[in-house]
């Protein structure tokens, strides 16, 4: 037995029940009749003309309904007699590749032929102007010769700050539409300044660019469109705000407000840019961001295979296993950290051999005098916790909470004979 074995020994693991946390699953069921009343405003129409291109700015996230919602708005467009085309919104992802950011819209189902417009996909960015800090601002070649701009996104809160407007329409234009140079400009003086920098940018460049409107989607706890709104420009910077406090309401949470332990599954680019989503965990990749419980010590046990070796998130556990090392790709990891500026989350947390001993291990070091009592939670991803395992000491709690409800007896873990969790 090894010196951290020896340590970890007598540390008792808890008994863990299956619990429910039930959530608002109110969604849209007629996308396509919802969206078109809203497209068909006058507001909107009126913006586009026969005869004009218009770029529709598409991101990289796996936005519920994605090639739908592109379709429709391409389908909206041709209507009014314009061309549409569409232009990779992503910052720096896809490898910051022309090739790499079209094959990430291929990915989420977004393909010519699903949409039915055109790809022009390019790295290539026009300086608009500079913000009075300095910063330069940037948009995509293609959409700056466009006659018009379509921004599509959801609207949700930011993992790493805070502010009227965080993830969302103006973000999107901001950091999408300025491909990798407006990505790296814009995280250049960190996320502390990100709330001011972001709207400040997408302000410039919805009064030098071409932009028509917006079209944002919020999602429910389950990731399925709950609103879709079209936001003609001018009413962008007005409304946003509004639609991000909705989306706050409506995100998915952990129903405890401490955790001794919080032991994650799986980590992965799929499931949050993060690994994992921080709104959730409560473990921010920085000091400017809040919410969530309050979480002693964390443990991720592997990475998704989607993820492709990105072990992003990694640092913002306490503990993780050899296994996930064993499949983390440094270079397409570190590059996270190089574009964001935020290094803290592409460290590697404190290894432990597999999932027997870095469980044992959060709960040694968790802070506690008796480990009997360890309030430990259990998720399979930050994405999928509709059904969560918790441990004996957090039972009352969950009888007392009208949205938690135990629907499994107690048991302790069981392990394969490597240790990792059957």
């Amino acid at each position: 037995m090894g010196i951290l074995q020896d340590l970890i020994k007598d540390i008792p693991l808890p008994k863990m029940a299956k619990v429910k946390q039930n959530f608002d699953n109110t969604k849209i069921e007629n996308l396509e009749q919802v969206l078109k009343e809203k497209l068909h405003q006058d507001a909107i129409k009126q913006k586009v003309k026969p005869g004009m291109e218009i770029a529709i700015a598409v991101g990289s996230r796996g936005l519920d309904k994605l090639p739908e919602l592109t379709k429709i708005t391409v389908d909206f467009i041709k209507e009014l007699g314009a061309t549409p085309f569409i232009v990779p919104s992503m910052g720096s992802h896809g490898g910051a590749t022309a090739e790499g950011q079209k094959e990430v819209l291929h990915h989420l189902g977004v393909t010519e032929e699903s949409v039915g417009a055109e790809i022009r996909s390019s790295m290539e960015v026009v300086k608009l102007d500079e913000l009075p800090n300095g910063l330069p601002v940037y948009i995509d070649k293609f959409a700056s010769e466009a006659d018009g701009i379509v921004v599509l996104n959801r609207i949700k809160p930011h993992t790493a700050f805070r502010g009227p407007v965080e993830s969302g329409i103006m973000k999107m234009i901001a950091i999408g539409l300025g491909k990798q140079r407006g990505a790296e400009v814009t995280h250049q003086l960190g996320f502390k300044y990100m709330a001011e920098n972001v709207p400040a940018m997408a302000k410039v460049m919805m009064e030098k660019s071409p932009i028509l409107f917006g079209v944002a989607t919020l999602e429910n706890a389950f990731d399925k469109i709950a609103r879709v709104e079209v936001l003609p420009v001018e009413e962008i910077e007005e409304k946003e705000p509004d639609l991000q406090d909705q989306a706050k309401q409506l995100l998915p949470k952990l129903f405890f407000e401490q955790l001794d332990v919080l032991v994650i599954d799986q980590i992965g680019k799929n499931i949050s840019g993060d690994g994992m989503d921080p709104n959730i965990t409560g473990r921010y990749p920085t000091p400017y961001a809040t919410g969530g419980p309050d979480v002693n010590k964390m443990v991720v046990l592997d990475l998704t295979p989607q993820t492709e070796g990105n072990a992003n998130g990694v640092g913002t556990a306490d503990f993780t296993t050899q296994r996930l090392v064993d499949k983390m790709d440094r270079e397409v990891t570190y590059a996270n950290g190089l574009t964001s500026t935020v290094v803290a989350p592409t460290k590697i947390a404190t290894t432990l051999p597999n999932d027997h001993d870095a469980i044992k291990a959060a709960i040694k070091t968790c802070n506690i005098l008796d480990f009997t009592k360890v309030k430990m939670v259990r998720i399979k991803n930050t994405l999928e916790i509709s059904e969560i395992e918790v441990s004996e000491a957090l039972l009352d709690h969950v009888k007392q909470h009208p949205s938690l409800e135990q629907i499994s007896e107690l048991a302790l873990p069981s392990f394969d004979e490597n240790g990792n969790l059957a």
